[in-house]
């Protein structure tokens, strides 16, 4: 008969050997200081930790001297935690294994308590659980959780970013709510429940209805793959349900054709549309909260042969705006749009197709300029985001409230900056001119191709060609490439075709490195291959030349080319720089930035880059 000791150690043999991890010991905390392990690690100086020490001596509030170091910039988050896991003899991991921990073990965890605390149960034997946490002196919520399992507690820590990426992973796996329903469903089955603008959908319980269950993991899942829209197209034997991620749609899965009715209606409810109506389209918003996240959804109904069809836009509202310097413009193209953007009247135009991050650059633009001294007013369709001190109007055109209604409007207002989420119309157009004539600095969006095309477009709206050649000070033309996942791309060599379609030769791109996507892709990309977005930009400035040309009505193409003579880079020059650092791949760069006419007269524009 084995006593308690060697049963234990044969568990320990069997156990992996991350999961056979130390108990704490407080008691042991002093042997090694903080500080000391840092400057061993030569992580900081003994000046730096001297100066810390000084003012933590001096700090009425208490303040720790990890927090310190953090706050002057001398470590990381990453560093400090590294540093205090050693001290306390414990595990750092900047990696978690999701796809081995199981989710049964957070079944009788609130989702709330494990993001306040920072803290997740990622493994179990027959002895102790494994806790990730990003604070291991906050011992509190460990007393909680070893009452909640009944069990020994042992700890790994981990950045707060890691544990907040797994504890939505590991949620959503315990909720499973988009296949696992499907077999659940019965013919017509909806639910009239209204969803709580600030509950998480990762909260929903058991006993909710499964057409629910299944709207809800939909959401849940679009928004962890980072999709912008979902799509539910009702075909002649089932309903399929794809995703757009990173401007490409994906089939995710398919419904059976019963119960198309049923997912429609449930959407409707939530958008607060009519579900009784099925002859017209229909537009909706829903508020809703995923992982944390605040999203605002865009919906549009719309019928088709085999039901309705159902669109819905998502836009995260918690990650807010970048700035401009965080857009990825090349150096010149960035030093002077800020120029533009700084000068006191004219009209700066964004022009690209849709989702090619036009508002996204007018929303980075105003944050470069919103000081306390400027009145910035904006109409939109809809506010995105929103931007402390300026204030947004919403356009409305069920109660009159239009793009050229709502400009009239903010020109009572006494603005300084006037931002028009797009033109669209000629009234628009021609009150936009005015505007920036009479003392305004006007920012607004247009659906062209290019720079040059653009002023096509106005002539076509009847704005006379002395009217803009006097008011426009520069047009950004912007589309966004899928950037290659930078943690399973392919390095490989091009064939002579492929650098033929970037207008390179062998010699021109001799020692550099090109890359592919992955085949297989990883886990982090889930099997594209790409991973996110990344702009690039074509910015024709108005100067004396140009404008000459647009009086006289030159046509588009001798306008571009006249800008390209005087150093204007064209999206498929800043498309091809992000080939070459390595970014994006060949057949990402060619397929955003197809070649036009003009670069086919001119034998290559791009082959100056």
């Amino acid at each position: 008969m084995t006593d308690g000791s060697d049963k234990e150690s044969k568990i320990a043999r069997q156990t992996p050997r991350w999961m056979r991890l130390p108990t704490i010991d407080f008691r042991s905390l002093q042997h090694r200081t903080l500080g000391q392990i840092l400057i061993d690690s030569k992580t900081i100086s003994e000046k730096q930790l001297q100066d810390a020490l000084r003012e933590q001596s001096e700090d009425s509030s208490g303040r720790k001297l990890g927090e310190l170091l953090v706050a002057h910039n001398y470590v990381t988050e990453e560093d400090m935690l590294r540093a205090l896991a050693q001290q306390l003899d414990l595990p750092y991991y900047d990696r978690l294994p999701l796809n081995d921990i199981d989710p049964t073990l957070v079944d009788n965890i609130p989702i709330q308590f494990c993001r306040d605390n920072k803290i997740l149960p990622i493994a179990k034997d027959d002895f102790n659980v494994t806790v990730v946490v990003a604070d291991p002196l906050n011992i509190h919520p460990l007393d909680d959780l070893r009452l909640i399992l009944s069990t020994n507690i042992n700890m790994i820590v981990s950045p707060p970013s890691v544990i907040e990426n797994a504890i939505n992973r590991v949620f959503e796996r315990a909720n499973d709510a988009s296949q696992k329903v499907l077999d659940e469903l019965n013919v017509g089955e909806v639910g009239d429940e209204e969803l709580e603008e600030t509950r998480d959908l990762l909260e929903s319980s058991d006993d909710e209805k499964p057409m629910i269950r299944l709207v809800n993991g939909l959401l849940a899942r679009a928004v962890k793959e980072r999709a912008s829209d979902i799509h539910i197209e009702p075909m002649e034997n089932e309903v399929l349900v794809r995703f757009r991620i990173d401007g490409m749609l994906q089939d995710k899965t398919q419904i059976p054709k019963r119960h198309g009715g049923s997912l429609a209606s449930r959407i409707k409810v939530i958008g607060k549309l009519d579900i009784a109506e099925k002859r017209v389209p229909q537009d909706g918003r829903i508020s809703i909260k995923v992982a944390g996240k605040d999203i605002d959804v865009r919906l549009s109904v719309v019928p088709v042969a085999f039901g309705e069809r159902i669109v819905m836009r998502l836009l995260d509202k918690s990650a807010g705006g970048k700035r401009l310097d965080q857009m990825g413009l090349e150096k010149k193209t960035y030093e002077s749009l800020c120029s533009l953007i700084e000068q006191k009247h004219g009209i700066v135009l964004v022009t690209g197709p849709t989702g090619s991050g036009k508002s996204t650059l007018l929303y980075a633009c105003l944050m470069n300029i919103n000081t306390s001294d400027i009145n910035i007013l904006t109409i939109e369709d809809p506010v995105e985001y929103q931007i402390s001190g300026v204030g947004q109007i919403e356009v409305k055109d069920k109660i009159g409230m239009t793009f050229a209604s709502g400009l009239r409007a903010i020109l009572r207002q006494d603005p300084d900056v006037i931002m028009i989420g797009e033109i669209r119309d000629a009234e628009t157009a021609r009150i936009a001119v005015q505007a920036s004539i009479t003392g305004h600095l006007v920012l607004s969006t247009l659906h062209t191709n290019d720079t040059a095309s653009t002023v096509t477009r106005f002539l076509d709206f009847g704005v006379q060609p002395f009217q803009l050649s006097s008011a426009v000070l520069g047009i950004v033309a912007t589309r966004l490439l899928r950037k290659l996942c930078m943690h399973c791309r392919e390095a490989y060599e091009p064939s002579d075709a492929e650098l033929h379609l970037i207008d390179k030769g062998r010699e021109q791109t001799k020692g550099r490195q090109f890359y592919r996507a992955s085949t297989s892709g990883c886990d982090r990309c889930f099997g594209i291959g790409y991973h996110g977005r990344i702009g690039v930009y074509e910015l024709m400035v108005f100067d004396e030349e140009i404008r000459n040309l647009i009086l006289v009505t030159q046509d588009s193409k001798t306008i571009k080319k006249k800008a390209i003579d005087k150093g204007m880079s064209t999206l498929r020059d800043a498309a091809i720089q992000k080939v070459l650092s390595g970014e994006t791949s060949i057949d990402e760069a060619v397929r955003k930035t197809q070649t036009d006419e003009l670069d086919i007269e001119m034998g290559g524009v791009a082959e100056r880059g």
